[in-house]
């Protein structure tokens, strides 16, 4: 009977690992919809269809690009989670990826537990900015600044629960002060401010930053990180000035529903690295202001490693604002 169950058992397997390998020598065989749960038109959309683009020049089928935006991502995101695992819906996601558990009550899906990651397809860090007549003259001066002013200084963000939130959370964190934190709805309604003196200080992506720093419309202090960035060579990281614990990237990764099988997911994760080092995506990225991961990151594991060091900083960063899901 053992013998039976065994002999049974062994020849499931085998023919499970012979249909994953037909799956993944016939796939793709139709068009791929790649989603991006945000609007189009904007930085996050622009990269989604950057990449969709390169890795369809060499996966040999269409990779679509589908907004269903709304709810913080949230609502595309459940409809990736609820697709087939045949490797014919992926999504295109960031940082709210890591906080939406943390932001939205009942989420009808996890980050972890219902998708596979296939990999990091850019990080970027953000930069600090301010309205251009901010006093200052340099990095050091900014953070003394900002120390010993804290109660006049206003700083706003994209709206809580964004990348430019949590920004704003770690460098009063890591500065330890509390400033007038002050939630926008978007980047460009925080930016149009700070351009026009508004408010005072800003953290945002540098696809959001870079062009109004070149533009000499608002002052740049610090990339918020250890490293200096080829789009701003000049800026000091904010490290630089002595202040530890203040890094924050703006992140973009691939997933698959979860289930969707491993050739697959194999096949997508190396056309990915193909894609990060494609020169037009390289040339786009850098008139952005960011770049592609190197090859190395553009891999499963390390997209399921960055997602789970980013729960595990943001979401104590959350708790202790006393941002609560609704």
């Amino acid at each position: 009977m053992k013998k039976t169950l065994l002999r049974s058992l062994c020849a499931s397997l085998l023919l499970s690992a012979t249909s994953f390998t037909a799956i993944a020598q016939d796939y793709p065989n139709r068009t791929i919809t790649m989603i991006m749960p945000y609007a189009p038109g904007g930085p996050g959309d622009t990269i989604t269809r950057l990449f969709a683009g390169a890795m369809q020049k060499n996966i040999g089928q269409q990779i679509i690009v589908d907004n269903p935006a709304g709810a913080s991502g949230s609502i595309g995101t459940a409809k990736v989670a609820r697709s087939n695992p045949d490797g014919y819906t992926l999504l295109m996601t960031h940082i709210s990826h890591a906080t939406n558990p943390m932001m939205i009550k009942n989420l009808s899906y996890s980050p972890v537990k219902d998708f596979e990651p296939v990999g990091l397809a850019t990080v970027g860090p953000m930069v600090v900015v301010a309205r251009k007549d901010f006093p200052p003259a340099n990095t050091k001066e900014f953070v003394e600044y900002v120390k010993k002013n804290q109660d006049k200084i206003s700083m706003g963000n994209a709206g809580v629960g964004s990348a430019s939130h949590m920004c704003s959370l770690m460098f009063m964190e890591a500065l330890g002060v509390k400033l007038n934190n002050i939630p926008y709805k978007g980047t460009a309604p925080a930016m149009n401010d700070l351009m026009g003196g508004q408010i005072d200080i800003l953290c945002d992506q540098t696809t959001s930053t870079v062009g109004h720093i070149k533009g000499n419309r608002i002052k740049a202090y610090a990339i918020a990180g250890t490293n200096r960035i080829d789009s701003l060579p000049d800026l000091p990281a904010i490290s630089e000035a002595g202040v530890k614990g203040f890094d924050l990237s703006i992140w973009f990764g691939i997933y698959a529903p979860k289930g969707t099988p491993k050739p697959v997911i194999d096949k997508l994760s190396a056309s990915l690295a193909k894609a990060v080092q494609d020169p037009d995506v390289k040339a786009r990225l850098a008139t952005m202001g960011t770049s592609p991961v190197s090859p190395d990151l553009a891999v499963p594991a390390k997209l399921a490693e960055h997602l789970q060091k980013e729960i595990n900083t943001l979401g104590p960063l959350l708790k202790k604002a006393g941002v609560e899901a609704n």
